[in-house]
């Protein structure tokens, strides 16, 4: 449909390479927009996305990026500017997990998530939102996550720092949207990505039991909502958290 067209729009897509950002990648590209995405520590999967990519006939671009690194961050809009011109559409999808039980969650490993989802969050949000707002358009989407609103055993830092996303996305909405620019999070339940299958087998059994639909959703089903909040048919949703979750938040 028309309204959900990206054709003469540019989209930047952390955590890019595969995964749920990866299928935001190829359905903006199928949707028409130039792409570009970055990834930290994965460069076979980056290299073999933007492969299949090209050889669909819409290509893509992608770079390296630690978005938890200031430096990175700076080097990531000077490849933009350069690979892609201006961000029109801007999808923070990197993220990393891991659970453990509270007492043992060190000072590292709680800098660490917080590094990676907020403060990247945060940082790359800051480095492109200026120009969105001095053309008068822009797409800001956040991930954060079920989690952020229920919480969960063994994920205190990472639902830390989920909140903070809801948080950062309902503030700065205020602030873009008379300015031409939405921001809105996704906030999707278990989904089946590196970040999942890096828990314990028995925290995804627990999770899974405790599912109404009884399995854990997959990223074309998380894409289609970025779709929606990047398109003009998501123009009237300003500071929102959409979650497809499975039924997780009934629970």
């Amino acid at each position: 449909m028309q309204q959900f067209d990206l054709t003469g729009r540019t989209a930047l897509v952390t955590g890019g390479s595969r995964g749920i950002g990866g299928a935001i990648v190829e359905l903006f590209a199928a949707q028409g927009a130039k792409v570009g995405y970055c990834q930290y520590g994965d460069d076979a999967n980056a290299a073999d996305l933007a492969a299949r990519m090209a050889q669909k006939g819409t290509p893509v671009f992608h770079t390296i990026c630690d978005v938890s690194s200031p430096a990175d961050v700076e080097a990531l809009a000077e490849w933009s500017a350069e690979a892609l011109g201006h961000v029109d559409i801007l999808v923070n999808c990197a993220g990393i997990g891991g659970d453990l039980p509270f007492e043992d969650i060190s000072l590292q490993d709680f800098d660490a998530v917080m590094g990676v989802n907020l403060r990247g969050t945060f940082m790359v949000t800051q480095k492109f939102y200026p120009a969105m707002a001095a053309r008068g358009w822009g797409r800001i989407i956040n991930f954060a996550s079920q989690l952020a609103y229920k919480g969960a055993p063994g994920l205190t830092h990472y639902c830390a720092a989920k909140a903070g996303i809801v948080g950062l996305t309902r503030s700065l909405a205020y602030e873009a949207a008379p300015k031409g620019v939405t921001v809105n999070a996704i906030a999707p339940g278990p989904v089946e990505t590196h970040i999942l299958m890096g828990l314990s087998d028995e925290w995804r059994a627990m999770k899974k039991a405790q599912l109404p639909i009884g399995r854990f959703g997959r990223v074309d089903e998380i894409a289609p909502t970025a779709l929606l909040l990047a398109s003009e048919a998501g123009s009237f949703f300003i500071g929102q958290s959409l979650s497809p979750n499975g039924g997780d938040v009934l629970l």
